[in-house]
């Protein structure tokens, strides 16, 4: 019998990376071969790292890291189950109680990951008879969330609370229940949701009020308690996210809101059902996270300083950091804005040659003509390391043109 020869199916991925080769957007996985640090190795190169979420250095915390290894060596390394069945520790209804009870709520439900949170308990709450309306830059979790629901997706404008309402306006008379949506922290961008005003709007409309708060857990509000508290908006937002995987330095994503909100969400969220539960060293680490929020507010502080002392530097050697083509940063997200994939590309593996992480960021994580460097600050960044990256910054931006001369 003769032997078929097999055309592989999957060629034309071939074309499209292709593609973005000759667009320069085309890019490899940088390896991190030490800790996730202010200064760590990534490729067999020292660098600053300008581009970890680990905004209060808790990744290497000793209390995360004492609690992580009794946690191991009391209950081993796994789970064994989804929640449902045998896989609930007594750690994860501890870490689900003391989220709840720092987020002022009645109850949390920890999930996989933040963007298991959103797309999960979006599709969970809605179904194709109701309506969500959702800001323009809303992180990708939630326009899943919504896409999987099969609810209709009304989106306005980013930040514009008049096309908001027009949007809640136009469906107030339609059957089916209208969810309201927006990131507490954008994560692009780094500016802030206009959450007083969505509040109002979604309690003139009788709208369920959704916030994503996963780049201000750790970093707004009292302790980092988020944009929630930033803003004073307790008991006027009906589900809040928030991720265990940023400042709170390990991994997963919560939900929080009412007891019955809670309890559904365990009964028909899918990531939550059909996701084997979070090892036990990464619930008793993140424990101890709130526990450090508590209790070493200074990290917010120093957090907080090293971000105005960034912006401000950044400002005056004359990168574009927001407010001209894009919103202006609020938060210790602060975009270089330098418009076309190639060019920031570039520009991103300059820098890592000359000792400096930044990661370039283009279409179609931001889209087209937005592309940037994403730069973040930590807590554990020293003025010295921030000083020596602002000269690398300042010195290949001229090199490439990006600054005058």
């Amino acid at each position: 019998m003769a032997t078929l020869t097999r055309t592989n199916p999957l060629s034309y991925l071939t074309g499209q990376l292709n593609d973005l080769k000759a667009k320069g957007t085309y890019f490899r996985l940088r390896v991190l071969e030490d800790e996730q640090a202010p200064i760590c190795h990534f490729d067999g190169k020292r660098v600053i790292n300008l581009a970890s979420n680990n905004y209060l250095g808790l990744t290497t915390h000793p209390k995360l890291r004492e609690a992580a290894l009794l946690a191991i060596r009391t209950y081993g390394v796994g789970s064994g189950a989804v929640r449902t069945i045998a896989g609930t520790m007594k750690l994860h209804m501890e870490l689900e109680e003391k989220i709840a009870r720092f987020k002022k709520v009645e109850a949390s439900v920890v999930f996989p990951s933040g963007f298991a949170a959103n797309a999960g308990t979006v599709s969970a709450v809605l179904g194709k008879d109701d309506f969500i309306i959702s800001d323009q830059l809303n992180h990708a979790s939630i326009i899943d969330g919504a896409r999987l629901s099969r609810a209709k997706i009304l989106v306005f404008n980013h930040k514009d609370l008049s096309h908001a309402e027009e949007q809640l306006a136009s469906v107030k008379d339609q059957p089916g229940k209208k969810l309201l949506i927006s990131d507490g922290v954008f994560s692009m961008d780094g500016d802030l949701g206009p959450l007083p005003g969505l509040c109002d709007l979604a309690e003139k409309y009788g709208a369920i009020m959704m916030v994503d708060d996963a780049h201000a857990s750790g970093v707004m509000g009292r302790n980092g308690r988020g944009t929630i508290d930033h803003f004073q908006v307790h008991g006027r937002v009906d589900i809040q996210v928030g991720t265990l995987s940023k400042a709170i330095g390990a991994l997963g994503g919560y939900v929080c809101g009412t007891r019955d909100l809670i309890d559904f969400l365990y009964h028909r969220a899918r990531p939550f059902l059909f996701s084997t539960s979070h090892p036990p060293s990464v619930a008793a680490s993140c424990i101890a996270a709130f526990d450090v929020l508590e209790q070493e507010p200074e990290r917010v502080d120093k957090l907080w300083e090293n971000t105005r002392f960034w912006k401000k530097e950044l400002g005056l050697i004359g990168f574009d950091i927001g407010g001209k083509s894009t919103p202006a940063s609020e938060t210790p997200i602060t975009p270089i804005i330098l418009g076309e994939g190639k060019l920031t590309m570039d520009f991103s593996r300059a820098l890592f040659e000359e000792g400096v992480m930044g990661t370039g960021i283009a279409f179609p994580t931001v889209p087209e003509g937005k592309a940037r460097i994403r730069t973040i600050m930590t807590a554990t960044h020293s003025k010295e390391q921030l000083e020596r990256a602002l000269e690398v910054l300042a010195r290949v931006g001229k090199r490439m043109g990006i600054l005058g001369a």
